[in-house]
């Protein structure tokens, strides 16, 4: 499969959200609820908000998947990236986050920063855990049963880091 990556465009993010909002409802990887992610705030999130890089991931013309880089924080802080990543449901299981992964370690060192930090990666999300693993990130941190998962309740949440 023949994966593109290109940066966003406004004109994205109707797929974006739309995709966003189903992963929303899943409940399993984003703490995040459809109610405070209203389509301006995901708007801001994905595309607009300052320091903001988003990325679509094309196969075969459509949307698979999308990503955004963006400081982890501001000041002191600002040298560290942060990143947001979602794979379309359909699409899944084919090496897409990989590619984004991938991807998205070049841009940022690109972009100037010297380490990427996840804030927020839901322990029970065994297939992201084990791709960031493997693309070079550790778990720095644990908080415990930081996440309400849809299905399995309270789970651990990790903070995962590597220096690119």
């Amino acid at each position: 499969m023949t994966i593109k990556i290109r940066k966003a465009h406004l004109e994205d993010f109707e797929v974006i959200y739309e995709v966003f909002t189903h992963v929303l409802e899943e409940g399993k990887t984003y703490s995040y609820t459809l109610e405070e992610m209203t389509p301006e705030r995901s708007l801001a999130y994905w595309i607009s908000a300052p320091g903001t890089h988003c990325y679509i991931a094309e196969s075969k013309g459509e949307i698979a998947g999308f990503f955004a880089i963006r400081p982890n924080r501001t000041g002191r802080g600002a040298h560290v990236a942060n990143a947001s990543f979602i794979v379309h449901s359909g699409q899944r299981r084919k090496g897409i986050g990989r590619k984004m992964g991938e991807h998205a370690l070049k841009a940022a060192k690109k972009l100037g920063y010297k380490a990427m930090q996840f804030n927020f990666v839901v322990s029970a999300n065994e297939v992201a855990v084990s791709l960031w693993k493997s693309l070079g990130f550790t778990v720095v941190g644990t908080l415990p049963k930081g996440f309400q998962h849809a299905s399995k309740g309270l789970v651990d949440v990790y903070i995962m880091h590597r220096f690119l």
